[in-house]
């Protein structure tokens, strides 16, 4: 590909280097950003900026934060008695677009996984075991949530945590895993289908 300049080319080089982004696409990025006003981009410029240089992650939970304190972990509104455990960022913001959880999560930021040489070590399992050993009477856990990928690494981090909570006075439960709203029973895959006979509940 042939660039008229070279700071084009070294934008949509840049550019090309995100997720999903092809030279191609880069190039029409950059291009538009060329036909805004300056000032424009450089408020994107200081966006980009700022979120790298100034977010972190809640204490607490390990969600990324603007604070020491995440806004779900500092609210006042959340049930404080249960906590969701979830691999990363990207899942605590698909249960919240769904509207229906008010408790806290614990972000793993991962899940064992052997091949890639991540280890319950490498995870933050500790500090979800402190969160549970530590909380006061208003904070005290009650229930454990597994909101975790039905893969092979999900299964092994979770019945890793299984074992650990045991140890805990609290409820361990997990996400029920089923049939799609609107799927077909005859296209839905066997391990899919059992689980979903085996996890059945009564039909009000």
């Amino acid at each position: 590909m042939n660039f008229p300049s070279k700071l084009i080319e070294d934008a949509v080089v840049e550019i090309s280097k995100l997720p999903g982004i092809g030279k191609k696409s880069a190039l029409r990025l950059v291009l538009h950003l060329l036909k805004r006003e300056e000032t424009q981009t450089q408020l994107l410029a200081d966006a980009l900026i700022a979120m790298r240089t100034k977010t972190t992650f809640c204490r607490k939970c390990h969600n990324i934060s603007d604070d020491e304190l995440c806004q779900i972990c500092s609210s006042p509104r959340r049930d404080q008695n249960i906590i969701c455990v979830v691999e990363d960022t990207r899942d605590v913001l698909a249960i919240e677009n769904t509207a229906q959880y008010r408790g806290l999560y614990h972000v793993l930021g991962g899940i064992i996984s052997p091949l890639m040489g991540v280890g319950p070590n490498d995870l933050y399992i500790d500090s979800l075991l402190k969160r549970i050993e530590q909380a006061d009477e208003n904070e005290k856990v009650q229930e454990v949530i597994l909101a975790l990928s039905p893969t092979m690494e999900g299964d092994t981090t979770a019945f890793y945590l299984q074992k650990k909570l045991k140890a805990y006075p609290v409820k361990i439960s997990t996400i029920a895993r089923g049939i799609p709203i609107g799927g077909d029973l005859e296209y839905t895959d066997e391990v899919t289908l059992g689980r979903s006979i085996l996890s059945r509940i009564a039909y009000d």
